[in-house]
C-alpha cells in the first residue's frame, strides 16, 4: 500500500484561473499608473494656473525713497550792493561857493568841513538883526526905568493906578520884544553857521557837484557833495518763497563779485522784511560785509549764496510718482503691510526730473513710481524691485 495520499482537486486553483488573476492585477497597476501619469501634470498645471491668477491678481509696483532736495547754499542768488549809510549834502545858507576841500574818493571824519560858502545876503541880515535887539534892549530898559518910577509915585497917589498898569504892561511888551530880536538873531547866527558846509559821519566823498562861485540856494537847489559809509557794507537780496523758512538773522553766507575772481567775501544775515512781497512772491534779506580794505565797491551787483541752512533740506520725488486727482496731487505709500495709503502732498520747486514735496512724505515712506490711475487705497500691491532713492535732486 501507498503511504502517499493522492491531493484533493478541489483545494488546488487551477492552472488558467492562477494566471488570470495575475493579469488581472498587472492591468490594474497599469491603469493606475497611468492615471496618475496622466492626472498630476493636469493637478501641477491647474496649481499653478492658481498661483498664477493669484500673483496676477496683486498688482505690481515698484517703489523709491523720498530723497533730500537741494539745500539753500545750492542757490546763488543775485544782490545789491548797497553803502551802509549814505546821504547828499545841501547847502543850508544861501549865496556863493567861496571853496571846495575835498574831491571824490576823499575820506572824511565826521564834522571836517568839506566847503565853504560866502553869504553877504545873510551877513547883512544878521547886523540888522543885531542892530534891533540892541534897539529892544534900549527900549526895555527905558520901559523898566518908567515902570519903576511910576510904581513909586502910585504909592504917593501922584499918578493913577491905570496910569501905572499901563506902564507895567509896557515893560512886559518890552521884555517881550527883546526875546524875539534875541531869537532872529540865534537864528541867524546858526545860519551862518551853515557857511561852513561838514561831513555829517565818516565815510567816503562819492560825487562832488558843485564848483567856486556857484549861486548857493539855500534848502535846496543842487547837490553840493554825496556822502557814503562804505564799511561795513549792505547787501540786498530777495529769496524765493520757497527758501525763505531757512532764512534766519544770523545766517552766514558768500558774497562773490564777477570783476573779484576767485574771491569769496563772508556776510551775515542781520534782518528780513518777515514779509512775502505779492508781486514777486520773494522776501527781502539784508546782510552785512566788512570791507575795511575798500575793495568791494558800493552799488555793485553781486552773487550770494547762504553758507548753511537753518532748516531741514526738503524733500524729492521722481515726477512720474504723483497722481492727478480731483482732491489734488497725492502719491501712493505702501504700508508695512503691502497696503497701499494715498497721501496728499505739498509741492515745491520743479527741477525737471525731480520735485521738492514741502509736506506730504517722510524720508522712510516708499513711494509708488509710474502707478496706475486706478490705484486706491487699501490694494494689496507687490513690490517686484528693492527700494531705491531718487537719483537725482
Amino acid at each position: 500500500m501507498n503511504s502517499t495520499e493522492p491531493k484533493n482537486p478541489a483545494t488546488e486553483p487551477s492552472p488558467p484561473l492562477l494566471k488570470l488573476g495575475r493579469f488581472a492585477l498587472v492591468v490594474l497597476v497599469i491603469l493606475l499608473i497611468a492615471l496618475l501619469l496622466g492626472l498630476l501634470p493636469r493637478l501641477h498645471a491647474r496649481r499653478a494656473l492658481a498661483n498664477e491668477t493669484r500673483e496676477l491678481a496683486v498688482p505690481n509696483v515698484e517703489t523709491v525713497l523720498p530723497a533730500p532736495g537741494k539745500l539753500v547754499n545750492g542757490v546763488a542768488l543775485p544782490a545789491e550792493i548797497r553803502a551802509y549809510v549814505e546821504a547828499p549834502i545841501y547847502a543850508r545858507a544861501g549865496g556863493y561857493l567861496k571853496r571846495w576841500l575835498v574831491d571824490i574818493g576823499a575820506r572824511v571824519e565826521a564834522g571836517q568841513l568839506l566847503a565853504e560858502i560866502e553869504t553877504p545876503e545873510l551877513d547883512q541880515q544878521l547886523a540888522q538883526a543885531q542892530a534891533e535887539l540892541a534897539q529892544a534892549n534900549a527900549s526895555l530898559a527905558l520901559a523898566k526905568t518908567t515902570a519903576e518910577r511910576w510904581v513909586e509915585l502910585l504909592k504917593t497917589s501922584s499918578v493913577a493906578e491905570q496910569e501905572t498898569a499901563e506902564k507895567q504892561a509896557d515893560y512886559e511888551l518890552k521884555k517881550a520884544n527883546v526875546d524875539a530880536a534875541q531869537a532872529n538873531v540865534r537864528r541867524l547866527e546858526q545860519l551862518k553857521g551853515f557857511a561852513n558846509v561838514t561831513a555829517p559821519f565818516a565815510g567816503t566823498i562819492t560825487s562832488r557837484l558843485t564848483d567856486v562861485g556857484q549861486l548857493i540856494t539855500a534848502g535846496g537847489g543842487r547837490e553840493l557833495f554825496h556822502l557814503a559809509q562804505t564799511d561795513p557794507l549792505r547787501i540786498y537780496v530777495r529769496v524765493p518763497q520757497s527758501l525763505s523758512r531757512s532764512v534766519k538773522p544770523g545766517l552766514k553766507a558768500d558774497l562773490v563779485i564777477n570783476e573779484l575772481p576767485g574771491r569769496k567775501f563772508g556776510a551775515k544775515v542781520v534782518s528780513t522784511a518777515d514779509a512775502i512781497e505779492p508781486d514777486s512772491r520773494t522776501l527781502l534779506v539784508q546782510l552785512e560785509v566788512t570791507n575795511a580794505s575798500g575793495e568791494i565797491l558800493a552799488g555793485s551787483f553781486a552773487q550770494v549764496s547762504f553758507a548753511e541752512s537753518a532748516a531741514a533740506p526738503v524733500l524729492t520725488l521722481p515726477g512720474n510718482a504723483l497722481l492727478y486727482r480731483s482732491e489734488g496731487m497725492q502719491v501712493g505709500i505702501v504700508g508695512e503691510d503691502n497696503k497701499v495709503i494715498l497721501h496728499s502732498v505739498k509741492l515745491g520747486r520743479d527741477y525737471g526730473q525731480t520735485i521738492e514735496v514741502l509736506d506730504g512724505v517722510t524720508a522712510k515712506d516708499r513711494v509708488i513710481v509710474n502707478p496706475a490711475d486706478s490705484l486706491s487705497a487699501g490694494t494689496i500691491v507687490h513690490v517686484v524691485e528693492p527700494e531705491q532713492t531718487a537719483a537725482a535732486k
